[in-house]
Protein backbone atom coordinates (compact mmCIF):
# COMPACT_ATOMS: atom_id res chain seq x y z
CA UNK A 1 0.00 0.00 0.00
CA UNK A 2 2.96 2.13 0.54
CA UNK A 3 4.29 1.81 -2.53
CA UNK A 4 0.87 2.67 -4.27
CA UNK A 5 0.66 5.88 -1.89
CA UNK A 6 3.74 7.00 -3.20
CA UNK A 7 2.87 5.82 -6.76
CA UNK A 8 -0.57 8.51 -6.72
CA UNK A 9 1.79 11.08 -4.86
CA UNK A 10 4.29 11.29 -7.85
CA UNK A 11 1.40 11.43 -10.53
CA UNK A 12 -0.25 14.59 -8.66
CA UNK A 13 3.07 16.13 -7.71
CA UNK A 14 2.07 18.84 -9.94
CA UNK A 15 -0.55 20.16 -8.43
CA UNK A 16 -0.57 21.35 -5.08
CA UNK A 17 -4.55 20.87 -4.20
CA UNK A 18 -4.47 17.30 -5.73
CA UNK A 19 -0.95 16.39 -3.40
CA UNK A 20 -3.00 17.59 -0.61
CA UNK A 21 -5.96 15.64 -0.75
CA UNK A 22 -4.11 12.43 -1.74
CA UNK A 23 -1.45 12.80 0.75
CA UNK A 24 -4.58 12.90 3.49
CA UNK A 25 -6.28 10.20 2.03
CA UNK A 26 -2.99 8.05 2.23
CA UNK A 27 -2.19 8.96 5.24
CA UNK A 28 -5.66 7.17 6.54
CA UNK A 29 -5.40 4.40 4.33
CA UNK A 30 -1.61 3.28 6.22
CA UNK A 31 -0.43 2.17 8.95
CA UNK A 32 1.71 4.52 11.83
CA UNK A 33 4.95 2.55 10.34
CA UNK A 34 4.12 2.72 7.23
CA UNK A 35 3.14 6.64 7.28
CA UNK A 36 6.64 7.65 9.08
CA UNK A 37 8.28 5.74 5.92
CA UNK A 38 5.92 8.00 3.75
CA UNK A 39 6.54 11.35 5.74
CA UNK A 40 10.05 10.48 4.97
CA UNK A 41 9.90 9.75 1.73
CA UNK A 42 7.86 13.26 1.00
CA UNK A 43 10.44 15.37 3.09
CA UNK A 44 12.42 14.10 0.72
CA UNK A 45 11.53 14.05 -2.65
CA UNK A 46 8.58 17.01 -2.13
CA UNK A 47 9.96 18.89 0.95
CA UNK A 48 11.21 21.96 -1.12
CA UNK A 49 7.77 22.58 -2.97
CA UNK A 50 5.53 21.52 -0.27
CA UNK A 51 6.71 21.49 3.02
CA UNK A 52 3.97 23.00 4.67
CA UNK A 53 1.74 20.67 3.17
CA UNK A 54 3.96 17.83 4.39
CA UNK A 55 3.83 19.26 7.86
CA UNK A 56 0.01 20.00 8.12
CA UNK A 57 -0.78 16.52 7.26
CA UNK A 58 1.44 14.48 9.45
CA UNK A 59 0.81 16.89 12.39
CA UNK A 60 -1.72 15.12 13.66
CA UNK A 61 -0.76 11.41 13.10
CA UNK A 62 2.92 11.49 14.14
Amino acid sequence: MLEFCKSILEKVSFDQVLFKKELVKSIQWINTTDAKSLREWCIEMYGNKYSDIIQQAFETIL
